[in-house]
């Protein structure tokens, strides 16, 4: 992954991808005042709109796609999958999921992100790419490979062509969570999997968004996965953490178009 700087604004793209217009955008170059700054994009958390709505068209400028274009869902940590099949644009009116998948050109999907993983995926001999949204209940109930799935079953794609990058995310050693959660993601990976690490001073659970999101996509026949193991915990200089900023925060922004 390259860190890329342009038109102001700072983002990371798989080199790989040379003929996707894409990013995962840092927070820095965007306008949004404190405490959203700068470069939020979550319309809905009680930054000004007309901030959120330039931060938008810079982040489209930067990717060098058409927002008035653009396909986004509203989040709802579910596994549903949105798929794109033309009139890119939905003039502001969001579906419910958590995926987004396309095989037209010049449809941007852009989604939001402060700690949750963002997941990126593009089969190019079907020439098909898919977004998706990955907090810890999405992860436990299979979003990632949920998405492939859906790819699989819209456009006959398969799983050995599907490429993936996971992005940047709260890391393990940041992210405890409750018994319930570690609960589930045994019911989900199997009891003894390695995505719920365990402090051997109190035996409280973590929970590893990367390692477990990598897993749910090596199961379901995924190899080619690259993962940007960036905390935005740790990281807030860069990025959006719901958990770092007791949820006073924005949202980063990523953006994929055929």
């Amino acid at each position: 992954m390259e860190r890329v700087c342009r038109a102001g604004l700072t983002f990371y793209r798989n080199e790989a991808w040379s003929e996707l217009r894409h990013g995962i955008f840092t927070r820095r170059g965007g306008v949004s005042e404190r405490p959203w700054h700068s470069l939020n994009l979550g319309a809905s958390i009680g930054d000004d709109s007309e901030a959120v709505r330039e931060n938008h068209a810079r982040v489209y400028r930067a990717a060098d796609v058409d927002g008035g274009r653009a396909v986004s869902a509203w989040l709802i940590h579910s596994v549903d999958t949105l798929v794109v099949t033309g009139n890119g644009g939905r003039k502001g009116k969001l579906e419910r999921a958590d995926a987004i998948i396309t095989d037209q050109p010049d449809t941007p999907l852009v989604m939001r992100f402060a700690d949750c993983v963002p997941l990126l995926y593009y089969d190019r001999s079907k020439r098909v790419i898919g977004l998706a949204h990955a907090g810890w209940r999405g992860t436990v109930n299979g979003m990632a490979a949920n998405a492939v799935w859906m790819m699989q079953k819209t456009y006959d794609c398969r799983a050995a062509d599907i490429e993936v990058v996971i992005g940047p995310a709260i890391s393990r050693r940041n992210y405890p969570v409750g018994e319930e959660v570690a609960c589930q993601a045994g019911a989900y990976f199997g009891e003894g999997a390695d995505v719920i690490w365990r402090d051997p001073a109190d035996g409280s659970p973590y929970l590893d968004l990367w390692r477990a999101n990598q897993r749910d996509l090596q199961r379901c026949g995924v190899t080619k996965i690259k993962i940007l193991d960036i905390c935005t915990y740790d990281n807030t200089e860069d990025f959006y953490s719901h958990r770092a900023e007791n949820g006073a925060t924005g949202r980063f922004g990523v953006v994929m178009s055929l």
